[in-house]
């Protein structure tokens, strides 16, 4: 009896397809959803998708020259719900899906491919500009206002010596009001950055001795609470992020799972406490963090360092024997998502009794 109070990883539908996908993503306030990846011929699709009576239903694609890689819908507004995409070549640019022959807005900065991009504030009021965050193979980070023309409004390079470095990966977070805002980056060599765009520098860094996949706040628009952060081999990350300590850092817990790369993790939006993490067996894992008594003690010179809580895993599910590299929640409807994986699948999954959880 205990096990039917659990929440059930239902795969609702699935599609195969005849590309690569690298990213999917569903469009704020609607039941579709965007795959976007890269054909044989190298060319790049972004194909627009809807949950219908018959299942998934393709309504719209378009094709451009370069293998698209990632994108977002988090800068834009609900009104325009333009699609920002980062390609092999390095370009970011912005859709309106409505008229795609041109893009809304290009850049050409990145000098290799773009393998991360998130946004904040587009569907949010009162914390800050709409800004769109790239991580580079070039090892750049670079964060853009799309009124700004063809200019980062801050960019971090890497350190002399450092020229190699790939990041793989970048979020947003901390962004409460109109000056605060956090980009977190992860790097190929383990490397965690977190980059104070209010003061233009590094606010904390840390070596996790293994290559960061993904990492995500559990949510951007609050003062910085949880960081989980995604490596190459079975573990991932929790930090306590709203205490940093001068000597210590941040509190942190290590979890193994997937036997395998953890490609991705998503927060649930409905329920910051509740993420999933995808792996590179094809296997998904449902997390619950709780809480401790108190979150905060004091050293022996009355300096504040955090109390990580528990992880606990609540539910587990085998989707493909190959890695599932894009994962997606539904802001509108709790439990609904997307993934997508190298087996060239997409797949429309349900999860059930999470506001149980």
């Amino acid at each position: 009896m205990e096990n039917l109070a659990k929440p059930q990883i239902i795969c609702h539908n699935q599609k195969s397809l005849d590309y690569a996908i690298h990213d999917v993503k569903w469009i704020p306030c609607s039941a579709k959803f965007v795959a976007i990846g890269g054909k044989s011929n190298g060319a790049g699709i972004v194909e627009t998708y809807q949950l219908s009576a018959d299942g998934i239903e393709k309504l719209d694609e378009f094709c451009k020259k370069d293998h698209f890689k990632c994108c977002t819908f988090e800068a834009s507004s609900l009104r325009n719900r333009h699609l920002a995409t980062g390609d092999f070549s390095g370009r970011l640019q912005l859709w309106d899906l409505e008229d795609t022959l041109t893009p809304v807005y290009k850049t050409t900065v990145h000098t290799a491919v773009i393998n991360s991009i998130d946004g904040v504030a587009g569907q949010s009021a009162n914390c800050g500009a709409p800004e769109i965050v790239t991580g580079s193979r070039d090892g750049c980070v670079m964060v853009w206002d799309v009124r700004q023309k063809d200019i980062p409004v801050a960019k971090f390079t890497p350190l002399e010596g450092q020229a190699g470095r790939d990041c793989w990966c970048v979020a947003f977070g901390n962004s409460y009001n109109d000056t605060e805002r956090i980009v977190a980056a992860g790097y190929d060599n383990g490397d965690v950055k977190l980059f104070d765009l209010k003061t233009m520098s590094v606010r904390w860094t840390k070596c996790l001795k293994n290559g960061i996949v993904d990492l995500q706040f559990d949510r951007k628009d609050i003062p910085m609470n949880k960081l989980v952060a995604t490596t190459l081999e079975s573990k991932f990350f929790c930090f306590d992020v709203r205490t940093q300590h001068p000597k210590k850092g941040f509190a942190h817990l290590i979890e193994n799972a997937h036997a395998s790369t953890i490609w991705q993790v998503k927060h649930l939006p409905q329920n910051r406490e509740i993420f999933m993490t995808t792996g590179g067996g094809g296997s998904l894992c449902l997390w619950k963090y709780t809480y401790p008594p108190k979150r905060v003690e004091k050293d022996s010179e009355g300096i504040q360092y955090g109390i990580m809580g528990e992880l606990h895993q609540i539910q587990n599910s085998g989707l493909s024997d190959q890695p599932i590299t894009a994962f997606d929640w539904c802001v509108d409807k709790l439990g609904l998502a997307v993934c997508s994986a190298y087996d060239q699948t997409l797949r429309v999954l349900i999860t059930t009794k999470l506001n149980l959880c």
